[in-house]
């Protein structure tokens, strides 16, 4: 069972940003659905 659960998880597709459509970075804490670009949010 482990092993579907693993296969699952390996086999989503990439997260896209809900505006333009580009790859987004998942990170474990993060459940935005737009990207950096799009949410004006500025790295440090």
């Amino acid at each position: 069972m482990i092993t579907n659960i693993v296969e699952f998880f390996k086999n989503l597709p990439a997260k896209q940003c809900a505006k333009c459509g580009s790859h987004i970075e998942e990170q474990h804490d993060c459940y935005s659905n737009t990207c950096h670009s799009c949410s004006n949010i500025k790295e440090l």
